[in-house]
């Protein structure tokens, strides 16, 4: 897996080994916002893009305003967050069609964008941000 130099990255790129799946991942940074940040998690959101649907059902789902590429983790703000969450060790996670160029689009118009390696990279980025 690659990074755009666009987009910062937080966590340890170099970290090889055993690690959560990043549905793990993904639960477990909800979790812990949900638990230190409640007001914020609130409004926080993880787009349901991904997944097996029929022709019909994707057709639906995109005049209902579905984004292909959405990011994992959405917090409307001044500037919004927008996340992608990946594997602790990134060399276990692929990109999906669209989600760089969604980050880049979210970049352009002021988000504050990364891609973050594991729950605790997350939460790494949301103290930035």
């Amino acid at each position: 897996m690659k990074f755009n130099p666009e987009i910062p990255v937080y966590g340890d790129v170099s970290y090889r080994g055993v690690c959560k799946s990043e549905t793990v991942e993904q639960v477990t940074f909800f979790n812990v916002l949900r638990r230190d940040y409640p007001d914020m998690a609130k409004i926080a959101l993880h787009p349901r893009n991904e997944g097996k649907r029929s022709y019909q059902q994707t057709n639906r789902h995109k005049a209902e305003g579905m984004t292909p590429g959405a990011s994992d983790i959405i917090i409307p703000g001044s500037p919004a967050f927008v996340c992608e969450l990946k594997r602790q060790d990134h060399t276990k996670s692929k990109w999906q069609d669209n989600q760089e160029d969604f980050l880049i689009t979210a970049k352009g118009y002021g988000a504050f964008v990364c891609v973050a390696l594991g729950y605790k990279a997350a939460l790494e980025a949301l103290e930035k941000w």
